[in-house]
């Protein structure tokens, strides 16, 4: 299993990334497709994940409304699209899927949120 997270940067409060990961080693589309982040000196918070069949999606309270996880199949792809950026949501976020006993992340790709 392979995650390769990328579309991180420098961004200005009230700005937008879209963050993406591609997967491989696994049947993409049968999967729950999961995005973290952590900043220093906090634990790893769980943004937003998304359903394999029906692309059900769920967020943490902090994000509803700004962010929007979506997945192409087809591309082995999971997406995070993030609006309106805060300080706040400045973190390094991971793509995680969760594979028997085993969980799985991808190297994670840093976000500033900064003027």
């Amino acid at each position: 299993v392979q995650l390769v997270e990328s579309g991180g940067g420098l961004v200005q409060p009230g700005g937008s990334l879209r963050l993406s990961c591609v997967a491989s080693g696994f049947t993409f589309s049968s999967y729950v497709m999961r995005w973290y982040r952590q900043s220093p000196g906090k634990e790893r918070e769980l943004v937003a994940s998304i359903s394999s069949a029906s692309g059900i999606t769920n967020y943490a309270d902090s994000v509803k409304g700004r962010f929007t996880i979506s997945r192409d199949n087809a591309r082995k792809t999971v997406y995070l699209q993030m609006n309106s950026l805060k300080p706040e949501d400045a973190a390094r976020y991971y793509c995680n899927v969760l594979g028997g006993s085993r969980s799985y992340w991808g190297q994670g790709t840093q976000v500033t949120v900064s003027s």
